[in-house]
């Protein structure tokens, strides 16, 4: 009875080739929906709108009702909270982002002009892109976006409708400038090419290694996560920080989450809860990175209660040299039936540890404090939306998940909300035979929910540093993210094929369920995930470069034995695989391997790992999956509006009820975002 009803609820929650890359991210839980796993019809209206390459959806959340008001009012806090700091994400994306939008936003509010021409729909869409991307860069491949009209056809908005925009804020949206927000190519200076706002435009690769190179943490053993919530700048030659504190950068934002997170502890569920956002409240008004670390001790070891939190400077994936924090925040309303179920992983850790393919050294003699939980989402904000995760895992510091643990959500209701939208039919399309067809339409969901899960709470847990070896961002540098990923990716790969998912109950026939992961992850990684890139491109984004290389070197490691074989039928290209045992062998070889670089620092190899399998493109198969992608309409990437909470109050102010409800349009969201919630100037 417990095997099938969890496989019955498993399913529900799943994504169809949905490989999650975490916001520790999973950052990339952008991942497209190829198919729609059945599940019960609601009376409920998931799909907003649908422009360019983006889905808008919506998401319910399950359980609100049956909060407490004072529950209720610890959301709301934690949702106004993170949503004060949104606007900081846009000036951390890009120097011109907040003018850019407020300009756009004006036009698109007062003009009163022609709308039924060509140029104002590609006027329309292209602000649509920039609020989906916060920012003028792709939110995924972090090109810049080009507008579909001209530079004169702006002009004649800006000045029908009394805006001002000139100079290189507006040079920039035609010209060739400040091209890719993140640039992590080989042989270029990182942070010179790169136009995320991390940095002052002067700012290069030498002068950051030669600023914390002179950054010594009081304790080794604890490093400090120096330049998370701050801004290189030269001021007279001089590189000195900008730190993000209440008075400092982004100090008035940061003041308006403060007052907000101050209403949220004066309601906490119990006391390691209350601690934490004290912690985090002090860190805010400081910017003292040990007290960043102190925060982080005290949110992993606050498990209890209903609702828990994202909110700060964390994940690094948008600096080229991952220092720097992006702005986010998730509010999470605890799912209990499913944590409980999915706990089992979290109690087995060790067993997990000491199962892997890693070297003795390179193994923890003691896991502890992973927690895994399936959560609702209440709100979201900054980095996590509107493109949002579908897990995270934190903290980001191997000291702190050494020695404390960490927290693992996977977000259970996004998912749902991705299910219940619709898929397509790419499945089909590049799926090799009808054998992996089946496979997956029987475990494919499965067999991703468990990905998620073992990536998340066993792969980021799992292994060591040696001794003496610095953070993986100082020695693996541009590389760091992509080879975290990858190897969390290869911990799952590699136990989803064990009869230990079976033992444990989490599934009822675990080769069929590793096959479908496996067949999954390599169609993924060789061929469809190529759908969102332009003809010519290299792979720039982690977690993409993260899926190319392993399975790239899978599939040329095990090309003498023929485990995975490149098959041509009616001119069309698959990528089959004949020897499943053999790809576990190969997996659990390159996650030794991903593990001992990690574990040594070794950039070398990083280097050749990822730059000789995961950043070039076989351009013959990308030009076919591009081609045979075609039939298929539906856009590759989706994210969501968020539900908006509405406090009732009595004549004397104090809150009654807080009512969810929902925005009718993307816009009309977006637009309410900027009036309720810009507390930055234009230029900070």
């Amino acid at each position: 009875m417990y095997q099938m009803n969890l496989k019955s609820l498993l399913k529900i929650c799943l994504l169809a080739l949905f490989i999650v890359a975490c916001k520790n991210e999973v950052k990339d839980s952008k991942e497209e929906i190829t198919q729609v796993v059945e599940v019960e019809k609601v009376d409920f209206d998931y799909t907003v709108e649908e422009f360019s390459d983006i889905k808008i959806l919506r998401y319910q959340i399950p359980g609100w009702d049956n909060l407490s008001l004072k529950e209720q009012k610890l959301v709301y806090y934690l949702t106004q909270a993170g949503l004060a700091g949104r606007d900081i994400m846009w000036d951390q994306n890009y120097r011109h982002n907040l003018k850019i939008r407020t300009a756009l936003e004006n036009v698109y509010s007062s003009y009163d002009g022609d709308k039924s021409t060509d140029d104002w729909a590609n006027f329309e869409t292209y602000l649509k892109r920039v609020w989906f991307s916060n920012g003028i860069h792709h939110h995924y491949s972090n090109a810049k976006m080009k507008p579909d009209f001209t530079a004169a056809y702006l002009k004649e908005l800006l000045a029908a409708t009394d805006t001002t925009l000139e100079g290189e804020a507006f040079d920039v949206l035609f010209n060739a400038e400040d091209s890719k927000k993140v640039n992590q190519a080989k042989g270029v200076d990182n942070v010179l090419e790169s136009a995320v706002n991390f940095y002052a435009p002067d700012i290069t690769n030498k002068d950051v290694a030669d600023f914390y190179k002179t950054k010594v943490s009081p304790n080794p053993e604890k490093p400090l996560s120096y330049g998370l919530n701050s801004k290189l700048v030269k001021e007279n030659g001089v590189v000195k920080e900008r730190v993000y504190k209440s008075g400092g950068l982004y100090g008035s934002a940061i003041d308006e989450i403060i007052k907000w997170l101050e209403k949220a502890q004066g309601v906490a569920e119990n006391e390691p809860q209350a601690e934490a956002l004290g912690l985090l409240i002090d860190y805010y008004k400081t910017g003292d990175l040990q007290t960043w670390d102190d925060y982080n001790v005290a949110w992993t070891a606050a498990t209890e209660g209903n609702i828990d939190y994202i909110n700060s400077f964390i994940e690094v994936y948008n600096d080229p040299l991952g220092y720097r924090g992006s702005y986010e925040s998730i509010i999470q309303i605890n799912d209990f039936d499913m944590s409980e179920k999915m706990a089992v992983l979290s109690k087995n850790a060790q067993w997990f540890e000491d199962h892997s393919p890693l070297m003795e050294a390179h193994k923890k003699d003691s896991v502890v404090g992973v927690t895994y939980k399936v959560v609702n989402v209440a709100g979201e904000a900054g980095d996590a939306s509107p493109s949002t995760p579908i897990g995270v895992n934190l903290p980001n510091a191997n000291w702190i998940r050494a020695a404390v643990g960490s927290k693992s959500v996977s977000l259970g209701n996004i998912i749902n909300a991705y299910n219940n939208a619709g898929g397509t039919g790419r499945l089909k399309e590049f799926a090799h035979d009808e054998e992996e067809v089946q496979l997956e339409e029987e475990y494919g969901q499965l067999a991703d929910k468990l990905h998620t899960a073992l990536h998340e709470v066993i792969g980021h847990a799992s292994g060591q540093l040696n001794p003496g070896v610095g953070e993986t961002k100082e020695t693996l540098k541009t590389y760091a993210s992509t080879l975290e990923e990858g190897r969390a990716d290869l911990v799952g790969l590699y136990f989803l094929y064990n009869p230990k998912l079976q033992e444990l109950g989490l599934v009822e026939d675990w080769k069929k369920v590793g096959k479908a992961a496996y067949d999954g992850y390599i169609r993924n990684g060789l061929m469809t995930q190529l759908i969102r890139l332009d003809l010519g491109d290299d792979v720039e984004e982690a977690h993409m470069r993260n899926r190319q290389w392993v399975s790239a070197w899978a599939f040329e490691k095990g090309k003498d034995e023929n485990v995975i074989e490149k098959v041509t039928k009616d001119g069309k290209t698959y990528f089959n695989i004949n020897d499943y045992e053999k790809l576990h062998e190969l997996f659990g070889d390159l996650l030794r391997e991903t593990q001992r670089i990690k574990s040594e620092g070794d950039y070398e190899a990083v280097q050749a790992l990822v730059e000789g399998y995961g950043v070039k493109v076989d351009q013959e198969i990308h030009a076919e999956v591009l081609e045979r992608n075609k039939q298929f309409p539906s856009p590759p990437y989706s994210g969501f509006v968020n539900p908006v909470l509405v406090p009732e109050t009595n004549s004397e102010g104090e809150i009654t009820a807080i009512k969810v409800t929902q925005p009718e349009t993307f816009a009309g969201q977006m637009l309410n975002y900027s009036k309720d919630y810009s507390f930055l100037p234009v230029e900070n």
